[in-house]
């Protein structure tokens, strides 16, 4: 055997739910009873959930993956690690080649999600190593409208809600003016409440150094120096990691009084939510901060005008953030040629739900929902044809095999009706009750809704015992065919008539599951 041997496994969360933590203890026992000098470097997660606990060897052919491994696989498989890491391919059932090889991530093209598990998430010397800070180096030697072109030029959009253009809303915040005295903010919403997503827990526990480098790139663009990020309390374990991560760029330099030797200062605050779905919804969100009860407000003024503490600010979500590194340090234009028409740049795609092979897709916008679903995600797990797709979040639609070969990108998705959000894709087979999944969506309003607005607060409560009516009247056609009318007409009303999202895209799944599945209803 080699001198040192090199393993791999992650800290994320989806692996610590499996075991990752104990799997680490059996090989750091195993290196004990042989007497082997081990380096265990606790990385991020490739993305490849269902082999979890994904172990993987240093070898002189790159990194070999090995997965999913359970504690008591661990006695077995060492001999295999020693051989593989001496340059010997094992023939251990949980073999699966080198990692890089794996078709899974050899057909992904990521950007965003190039370090994550590859690196040790807070070693500031791998972070550096693997090309990072070369954004925030390149934005210090620009003033603002350069960096703001390249922002612009690179065509990134929000990635989720309404998809907004970030540079506009960059250089809206740039241009506005603070009270005298106060300062311009920078929010990152983390709040990452969506059914199916964990792109944004993965990369805050797998390279919290990208969020930070892009929240100070914004920064410097808009002459903030005060920054937030708000993490949803289900995710302390990225709570720590990122609280830990800023501590550590303060230190070192990269934030705080002198961003990266520029002169300029931008301190970066990490706060925990309470559990509200709606303070996902930006305007909530800054209500939260603000220490106060998490409710929309009403726009006008925007944030970017009058947001957190009234000042202007500059709000995005992780994966936006994290995208801006690459495009300073490559270029707007580099970015740019990523995607398909307006939607340009990469989105990291959650395959989640009854799926084969669960986990993280990075690939450029205008690959379709069936190569996700067959090309990566290799059908149901329970082996049954896929009956609909849940596209977006728990307020995104359900997508029918018909409309699955429509291109994966922001305007073909918004011509039939349907929104690419997040990236969020939730699996269902072909047991799945339409109706009961409808009426799933209305509770959760229901249950989830501020309370602000009347179209969101009581039309939730009320199109619940309405689908309730359709389906306790199915046999009774006269009955159940007003009710359906009652339903799309309270649909029409939330849509125009709620202050946001939450209210307005309610009716996404109903109407979705209405149209596209009717027998489900009865009809």
């Amino acid at each position: 055997m080699s001198a040192m041997l090199t393993l791999y496994v992650p800290r994320d969360s989806a692996a610590l739910a499996v075991g990752a933590d104990a799997v680490a203890d059996a090989l750091h026992a195993a290196a004990l009873a042989h007497g082997a000098a081990l380096q265990l470097v606790r990385n991020g997660s490739r993305g490849l959930l269902w082999l979890e606990t994904l172990v993987e060897v240093a070898t002189p052919q790159g990194r070999v993956a090995y997965g999913p491994v359970a504690p008591d696989d661990v006695p077995a498989l060492w001999p295999a690690l020693v051989a593989e890491a001496d340059g010997t391919p094992s023939a251990h059932p949980l073999r699966q080649g080198v990692t890089d090889q794996i078709p899974y991530l050899a057909l992904q093209e990521r950007l965003t999600f190039r370090r994550v598990g590859i690196t040790d998430p807070l070693s500031l010397d791998d972070y550096a190593a693997h090309g990072g800070w070369a954004g925030l180096q390149a934005a210090v030697g620009m003033d603002s409208a350069a960096i703001l072109h390249e922002v612009t030029h690179s065509g990134l959009r929000g990635r989720g809600g309404a998809a907004f253009p970030a540079g506009i809303k960059w250089k809206t915040v740039a241009h506005a003016v603070a009270t005298p005295g106060a300062t311009k903010y920078v929010v990152c919403n983390a709040d990452e409440g969506d059914s199916g997503t964990f792109a944004d827990r993965m990369l805050m526990e797998g390279d919290p150094y990208l969020l930070i480098e892009g929240m100070a790139i914004a920064a410097l663009a808009v002459g903030a120096t005060e920054g937030y990020v708000y993490i949803r309390s289900e995710y302390p374990h990225a709570v720590a990691t990122l609280t830990e991560a800023v501590a550590r760029a303060m230190a070192a330099g990269w934030i705080g009084d002198d961003v990266c030797g520029s002169g300029r200062a931008f301190h970066l605050h990490v706060r925990m939510g309470a559990g509200s779905y709606v303070c996902g919804e930006e305007t909530a969100m800054l209500e939260s901060l603000e220490g106060k009860r998490g409710i929309v407000r009403a726009k006008p003024p925007l944030p970017a005008l009058e947001g957190l503490f009234g000042q202007p600010t500059v709000i995005n979500n992780v994966l936006t953030f994290a995208a801006v590194p690459t495009i300073l340090a490559q270029g707007g234009a580099f970015y740019r040629n990523y995607g398909v028409g307006r939607s340009h740049g990469t989105l990291p795609f959650q395959l989640a739900g009854n799926i084969r092979r669960g986990g993280l897709v990075e690939k450029a916008f205008g690959l379709t929902l069936r190569e996700l679903l067959y090309g990566f995600g290799g059908g149901t797990a329970s082996g049954r044809p896929v009956k609909a797709v849940q596209v977006g979040g728990p307020l995104g639609t359900y997508v029918p095999e018909s409309q699955w070969d429509v291109p994966l990108d922001y305007e073909a998705y918004a011509a039939i009706g349907a929104v690419v959000g997040h990236g969020g894709l939730v699996v269902h087979d072909d047991t799945a009750d339409m109706a009961g999944l409808a009426r799933y969506a209305m509770e959760f309003c229901a249950l989830e809704s501020c309370g602000k607005c009347t179209p969101c607060r009581i039309g939730s409560t009320r199109g619940v015992e309405v689908i309730d009516r359709i389906t306790l009247n199915r046999h009774q056609p006269v009955v159940r065919d007003q009710q359906v009318t009652l339903l799309r007409d309270l649909c029409e009303t939330m849509v125009g008539g709620s202050l946001c999202a939450m209210g307005g895209m309610t009716p996404f799944p109903v109407l979705s599951a209405l149209n596209h599945y009717p027998a489900d209803f009865g009809l």
